[in-house]
């Protein structure tokens, strides 16, 4: 969890994203943390487009969805949002798992913007503050018909795994499985 000295707001930035789509011109990409409280309708909206695209929402992606104060929020984890302007255009989520033991899960990209970077961006924001957090490593699941986001995972360093090395994974889509250490010597 959260140590002594460190924030437990992740801090806001902003990075040139070149945008794609019907945001055809060069912009910046803002990512915010969502606090308990705000709205969370962009962060059900995106997610939901892409799982729906795919596969079919399970009884996890309902409960995190509709609640994401009480099932991530409160209990310690964070959602980062991107804007472009006062357009929501992604986001992912750190959910705690035990010991500084992180899910990096919901991310999700608008459809218009994908393979213009802001999936990189908010993926290296949510190592960084996981990092800034004291997370000793973070896991994910995915699915195997996903082949860019599992593209983008290896790159920053995710590595594949065996399911029964990580806590138990509620999706049944889950085919892949990834791990990252954060810990000081261990990239």
């Amino acid at each position: 969890m959260n140590q002594p000295g460190k924030s437990m707001h992740p801090t806001r930035t902003t990075s040139p994203v070149k945008l794609q789509g019907s945001l055809s011109t060069p912009s910046a990409v803002e990512i915010r943390s969502l606090a308990p409280g705000d709205d969370a309708t962009a962060f059900r909206t995106l997610n939901e487009e892409w799982i729906t695209r795919y596969f079919t929402l399970e009884a996890k992606d309902r409960e995190t969805l509709n609640d994401p104060a009480n099932s991530i929020l409160l209990k310690g984890g964070h959602i980062f949002m991107a804007y472009a302007g006062a357009e929501a255009v992604g986001c992912v989520a750190l959910i705690p798992m035990r010991d500084g033991v992180y899910e990096l899960s919901k991310m999700a990209v608008s459809p218009h913007l994908r393979g213009g970077g802001i999936g990189r961006r908010l993926l290296q924001h949510a190592i960084a503050q996981a990092r800034s957090i004291g997370a000793r490593s973070l896991f994910l699941g995915s699915n195997t018909r996903l082949k860019d986001a599992i593209h983008l995972y290896e790159s920053v360093g995710f590595r594949h795994v065996k399911p029964e090395t990580l806590p138990p994974m509620p999706y049944s889509r889950a085919d892949v499985f990834m791990e990252m250490p954060l810990e000081p010597g261990s990239q």
